[in-house]
């Protein structure tokens, strides 16, 4: 059965790239396998004991359930689609298999409760999303409950949520407000269990989290507003001719700069600002509002006096349509500026938008910078005697740059990276090294990478992280993509290529800034050496 069912998947890709091009290039076995898979388990309130999965995933074209039950397996489910199944009054463990177009598999578990029971001690948590507008989420548990249907309140929409027991369900409303919802526990009996309450759904008017932490080397930067550096003196950020309300404030411990009713405003540095070398302005914005956001920097010459025909030149960059609710990173060219024929003495920073003159923005991190002219960044051959490489190994894993010991084949450079993974490493462990630029992806969506392992079909697992990212239950930042790839050789060097883009989660637009390496991923240390090199990006 699973073999028709793979044939007749190729059988409709065939016939989709034949409609689309005779020239489109399909790499199968570049597609990932399935991730995220989960299921929504519901069940009649008839004590017939009748569940309904609704498998969910990422990449996934067909499903299979396992009922856990000791009874046949489902026939194949087409992504969207629904099988139910009768079970007796029991907990079982049913199993639900996701395959991608290529064949490829993702097992998860997931427990199925019957009881005949209503559910008993529901307990019901309502809370407002602190980053989105209007976002509010609803987490319920009760014992003997499988599942349960979320009223979220609002006029002309009806219909419940559902979700499984003890996971949360979200919703956004339209409009802020106070809204009746009401949360109905179901297991398989007849009768349900409920809770209401009226809650405030709220509108967020302002930033409730930090703006990212800048990451530039202060020698490289000239900072105007930044808790992270150094400023120089400024003798207003609201000059007497603006057309704005400024608010001094603090966001999560950091100062920021907040403009209401924006049509203008100007801030000037107490003597004027020399960004010649510089090649960057950086700022960090956030409004719930702006629908257009001008910067305009103005040079006053060598006089430093704004003159009518003198020697001063200026020129605005526009930024429309920027996202909403959020901060939003600005790492300008200064090139862009293109009308700014000198930038040795900068006096007038000023900011405008749209709708003008009833638009709020929050600024934070308000400075010019440049590259250096080495840093860490892709590509990387550990071959500078200027830079540091801080590896930081964990998991008893044991990291440093190093002579090269083998200087064969297709690596005969002089340094490379060593991880130690000793006798008592964790499965896990591995190594992580802080990028100072994030990839250019244009550059290229996959990374090739030297390695030298002492065994065949050793699992080298590749990981990016965006470090500024949520941080997941055990500290690990949320954001990230990792490819993991096979050793074909033993004790000498081979290049490995891991394809970013066979991965859901990667993005071109994430500005990833962290690099980890896992050898032998997923299996604990046996006291062996693991050498790395030449991680760069291609095609």
């Amino acid at each position: 059965m699973k073999k028709i069912y793979f044939i007749i998947n190729l059988f409709v890709l065939a016939t989709m790239i034949g409609c689309a091009s005779d020239d489109l290039d399909v790499n199968l076995d570049g597609i990932a396998a399935p991730s995220n898979v989960s299921a929504l388990t519901t069940v009649t309130q008839d004590n017939t004991g009748k569940v309904t999965f609704l498998p969910k995933g990422e990449g996934v074209t067909q499903f299979k359930i396992n009922y856990g039950d000791g009874s046949p397996e489902s026939d194949y489910i087409q992504a969207g689609g629904t099988v139910s199944h009768v079970y007796k009054e029991g907990v079982y463990k049913s199993k639900i298999t996701a395959m991608s177009l290529n064949g490829k598999t993702t097992q998860v578990d997931h427990d199925v409760v019957v009881s005949f029971r209503a559910p008993e001690n529901l307990e019901v948590i309502i809370t407002n999303d602190l980053a989105v507008s209007k976002k509010v989420t609803v987490k319920a548990t009760a014992d003997f409950a499988l599942f349960y249907d979320v009223y979220f309140g609002e006029a002309g929409k009806p219909d419940p949520i559902s979700a499984n027991n003890g996971q949360s369900v979200s919703y956004t409303y339209e409009q802020p407000g106070i809204y009746t919802i009401r949360v109905v526990a179901k297991s398989a009996a007849v009768a349900t269990t409920e809770y209401t309450e009226d809650f405030e759904a709220i509108l967020i008017l302002g930033p409730t989290s930090a703006a990212p932490i800048p990451t530039s080397a202060p020698s490289n930067v000239i900072s105007l507003f930044s808790d992270s550096y150094t400023n120089v003196p400024m003798g207003t950020w609201r000059t007497s001719w603006s057309d704005a309300a400024l608010d001094d404030i603090t966001v999560a411990g950091n100062a920021v700069k907040k403009y209401s009713n924006l049509n203008f405003v100007g801030a000037e540095p107490t003597a004027t600002i020399d960004a010649s070398e510089m090649t960057y302005l950086h700022l960090d914005v956030w409004s719930l509002d702006f629908t257009e956001f001008r910067i305009k920097l103005v040079d006053f010459g060598p006089n430093g006096v704004y003159e009518q025909g003198g020697d001063n030149v200026e020129h605005e960059v526009k930024f429309p349509n920027l996202a909403k609710s959020g901060w939003v990173s600005l790492d300008i060219p200064l090139s862009d500026f293109t009308g700014l024929t000198t930038r040795g003495h900068i006096a007038q920073i000023i900011f405008s938008g749209n709708p003008s003159g009833s638009h709020t923005v929050y600024i934070d991190n308000f400075y010019f910078y440049k590259e250096p002219a080495e840093q860490i960044a892709l590509p990387l051959d550990f071959e500078s005697s200027t830079l540091t490489y801080g590896w930081g190994g964990f998991g008893n894993l044991n990291a440093s740059v190093v002579t090269n010991p083998n200087k064969t084949g297709i690596n005969v450079s002089d340094k490379v990276v060593k991880l130690d993974k000793t006798n008592v490493a964790e499965t896990w462990a591995g190594a992580s090294l802080n990028l100072e630029k994030a990839p250019d992806f244009a550059q290229g969506t996959k990374v090739k990478v030297k390695v030298w392992s002492p065994k065949v079909g050793a699992d080298i697992l590749y990981k990016m992280e965006l470090s500024t990212s949520p941080k997941d239950g055990n500290g690990n930042p949320t954001v990230f993509v990792e490819v993991k790839v096979k050793t074909t050789v033993a004790n000498a060097w081979e290049e490995l290529t891991f394809d970013l883009t066979s991965q859901a989660a990667f993005s071109t637009s994430i500005k990833y800034d962290r690099v980890i390496l896992f050898p032998d991923f997923d299996v604990k240390g046996a006291g062996q050496t693991y050498y790395f090199d030449d991680i760069k990006q291609s095609n």
